[in-house]
């Protein structure tokens, strides 16, 4: 038998769909979860415990630890997790990833295209979401069976060619081959669990000994760990340290497997020898990955050290903002408390605000690109939280039986001020996008431009602290001081906006990125400025409004 004998069709297709219906249960299982999940990960990983069992967990769900320490990386470079919570979670990913191996080894293939049915019918009829995401995750989980079965008949022809079979004897009397092979299989398709999966089959089917197919399994541990230091590239000082922890730990496992490799095989073969050959793999990996993930836990600390000398540098603070005086229960006794609670979370939120408005400045000023914006995101990231927790607590506030008209106002008040800071806020990061992608591009605004930008937004730093005070104060004095800044930079916005054509009439603009994003600067600025003078208007008048007149005129 030859390479044209074997029917690759069945092999790719069987092993796409295997990859897709992984994927697919994952984003559907996500979907249901929701922002539930993301919620819980930031509670559950104030210990290591609870961290390993979230790792448990939330590569459960994804079907994927490469997909988990991916997540884990993006929230430790957001600084909504230090390095030291993270690794809880890459420990707990390592034993959450074999339970697709425990999936593909229990025989339900024949009952496969009764579930794809299933969940073909909940997508295709289901009238609310939720449903169509169920049926994502039963159609999913059904394409993973159909795809190994697919796939696994032609595996077991491999067997028969007398150069696999040569492979296959080798990788038997050298354990480094198969383990380098698990490597780089599971580094090109950026998965363990499909590696797995394909082992499983070829040990099913004869086409490998036991013996080679552990290291082929031990390799995999350390191939998967290519997704997390792709997502770890330009990074934080501790997104690269999580990537590198998760590296460390599974090299050092599979070290620890390949010296007891053959006392191991004889201690899986005696524990689940009677039981069918994919269930033995998948028996061999559970194992594995939990003795070895349960042996690191209390060597964590040390670890996490190791690391931190292998890559050096401070970490980021984390950025994330505790607001947790929002205590749901003030609400059924004294909301005149709850009231206040939200204020001082609104507090933190400007202050917050105030902070990226700096540092946008500093971007225009400095001409930073991408990694200078980074902080920017991370602030903006906990400013959205802040915004959806405030007005989540104040909604659920608004309908208790117990408030005075007086609370129910201030209420309302809250609301609006809050939404036009967070407008602020949006606007902000819309300034860091324009100026980014002219550094990014190597151009820059003119001499005068950038004068110009300069002095427009000096302005606006003005009102927003005038903003912010008069939510304090309720000072009226202060309200008509912020409004003659209003006017100046109204004016200013037409002038720059003169000022501008006329350097593009007399070709002094020589960045076309720069000049085609001026104008946006200069309207995103005065916009600014009007959710400002929103936030005023609304203490001293009651006359709550979050959209700004020129996106009132624009609706």
């Amino acid at each position: 038998m030859d390479l044209s004998a074997i029917n690759w069709g069945a092999i790719l297709g069987g092993f796409g769909l295997f990859m897709f219906g992984i994927k697919f249960m994952g984003d559907g299982l996500k979907a249901v979860a929701g922002d539930a999940l993301r919620d819980y990960i930031n509670k559950a990983t104030s210990n290591r415990f609870s961290a390993l069992l979230v790792g448990i967990v939330l590569t459960m769900i994804m079907q994927s630890s490469s997909a988990t320490s991916a997540i884990t990386i993006g929230f430790v470079r957001a600084g909504l997790m230090t390095f030291d919570q993270a690794a809880g979670i890459i420990l707990g990913a390592t034993i959450g990833t074999t339970f697709t191996s425990f999936l593909i080894s229990v025989n339900i293939d024949r009952y496969a295209m009764f579930i794809i049915f299933a969940g073909a019918m909940l997508i295709c009829f289901g009238k609310k979401p939720r449903s169509v995401y169920n049926g994502n995750v039963i159609l999913g989980f059904a394409l993973i069976f159909f795809g190994m079965s697919s796939m696994g008949d032609a595996l077991a022809a491999l067997k028969e060619m007398p150069s696999f079979s040569a492979f296959a004897l080798q990788m038997s009397d050298n354990a480094l081959l198969s383990m380098f092979t698990g490597v780089g299989l599971t580094a090109l398709v950026q998965s363990s669990a499909a590696t797995i999966g394909v082992v499983q089959k070829l040990y099913q089917a004869g086409a490998v000994t036991f013996r080679a197919a552990l290291p082929f399994m031990f390799g995999a541990n350390i191939g998967t760990t290519m997704t997390g230091v792709l997502a770890a590239i330009g990074g934080t000082t501790a997104g690269k340290r999580t990537a590198a922890l998760h590296t460390v730990l599974n090299i050092i496992s599979t070290v620890l497997g390949m010296i007891l490799l053959s006392p191991y095989a004889s201690f899986v073969q005696m524990v689940a020898g009677r039981m069918n050959p994919m269930m033995q793999i998948a028996m061999a990996n559970i194992i594995f990955k939990t003795l070895t993930t349960l042996l690191a836990l209390p060597f964590i600390t040390q670890l996490v050290a190791l690391v931190r000398r292998i890559i050096p540098g401070d970490e980021a603070p984390s950025e994330e903002v505790n607001i947790d005086e929002m205590d749901e229960e003030i609400t059924n006794v004294l909301p005149s408390a709850a009231l206040l609670a939200s204020r001082r979370a609104i507090d933190k939120m400007i202050v917050l605000i105030r902070e990226n408005a700096e540092a946008v400045g500093a971007l225009l000023a400095n001409q930073g690109g991408l990694a200078e914006k980074e902080p920017i995101d991370r602030r903006e990231m906990n400013i959205n939280k802040c915004d959806q927790k405030i007005t989540d607590y104040l909604i659920r506030l608004s309908v208790k039986p117990n408030l005075t008209h007086r609370n129910i106002n201030s209420v309302r008040l809250q609301l609006d001020v809050v939404k036009n800071f967070e407008r602020v806020g949006d606007l902000i990061m819309n300034l860091a996008e324009f100026y980014s992608e002219v550094h990014e591009k190597g151009e820059a605004f003119t001499e005068q431009a950038h004068k110009d930008l300069t002095d427009m937004y000096d302005r606006f730093m003005e009102m927003y602290d005038l903003s912010a005070e008069i939510f304090t104060t309720k000072d009226i004095d202060q309200y008509r001081h912020l409004q003659d800044l209003e006017d100046e930079i109204d004016a200013l916005e037409l002038k720059y906006r003169d000022t501008h054509f006329s350097r593009m009439a007399f070709k002094q603009c020589t960045s076309p990125v720069a000049e085609s994003v001026y104008c946006d600067v200069l309207g995103t600025m005065e916009r600014m400025g009007d959710h400002c003078c929103n936030i005023a208007k609304a203490v001293i008048t009651r006359n709550t409004s979050d959209i700004s007149d020129d996106e009132l005129v624009a609706g």
